[in-house]
């Protein structure tokens, strides 16, 4: 679910590396969706000259596929500590340090260079800046006629249920349609190369089932604690929103080129 967390307590930050770190992705997605992503980009099998930044990248789930797929450079950020040390890990674990590699930073305030970048990755984490503002100030770091990946939340329907329309205007109100998705990425100087809607799977069984036995170990390990109490009472209800209305709204990828 989307994690705010630009606004949030020290405890509140240590609980969701905690619970985010035990799983092996931090949102909806799949490797066969990551790869599919990749697909598009019609330079696949000739990427050993080029640099892929993954912003927002966890604990890597989905980069370590990219660099499994293509001989990319690749430099994952993320704001949370714990994640990039987890991340390094898998690197080193896979063989992959010569080539992938973690940093901490924010992107609020990217440690990039202009036109640094070929490809600039990013699930489930463009979210945190809004998703006009990231294709805006991400298209600085990306070479002429470079690619953007990267997958919001977005309505599928233009007519939705009362509840989900108030549930998703409290968690994430700049959610909209895939339409309108594509519009702003003309707007912000990028070609709409392709949108694919992820599946069901990628939400059930590798980001809500996933989190049961989490939910239910730091329930047991911070007992009486409300803030974790409200922490997994949400998660769980997120679950539930997701089978009741997951025809209205869910994850799409959105790919570009820089124009």
């Amino acid at each position: 679910m989307e994690l705010d967390k630009t606004h949030i307590t020290d405890f509140e930050s240590e609980l969701i590396c905690e619970f985010f770190s035990a799983m092996q992705r931090q949102g909806p997605g799949s490797p066969e969706m990551t790869k599919k992503a990749l697909g598009f980009l019609g330079f696949v099998d000739n990427l050993s000259q080029k640099k892929i930044a993954d912003i927002g990248c966890g604990t890597g789930g989905q980069t370590m596929i990219l660099a499994q797929n293509c001989l990319a450079d690749i430099t994952g950020i993320d704001i949370f500590p714990d994640f990039i040390n987890i991340f390094n890990d898998n690197a080193k674990k896979q063989n992959l340090q010569d080539r992938v590699r973690g940093i901490v930073g924010s992107m609020d305030n990217l440690p990039f260079q202009k036109d640094e970048f070929d490809i600039i990755w990013s699930e489930g984490a463009i979210y945190n800046i809004g998703f006009e503002r990231g294709l805006t100030e991400w298209r600085n770091y990306l070479k002429k006629e470079g690619f953007i990946a990267v997958t919001e939340a977005s309505w599928f329907t233009v007519d939705r249920p009362v509840e989900i329309e108030e549930y998703w205007a409290y968690h994430y109100p700049a959610i909209t349609t895939i339409a309108n998705n594509v519009h702003t990425m003309q707007k912000c100087g990028f070609v709409p190369f392709a949108t694919f809607t992820l599946p069901e799977n990628c939400w059930i069984y590798n980001y809500f089932i996933p989190q049961i036995p989490v939910n239910e170990s730091i329930v047991k390990k911070y007992s009486g604690n409300k803030t974790v109490e409200r922490f997994v009472e949400a998660n769980r209800y997120e679950y539930e929103m997701y089978k009741k209305y997951k025809e209205f709204f869910g994850y799409v990828f959105y790919i570009g080129r820089k124009i």
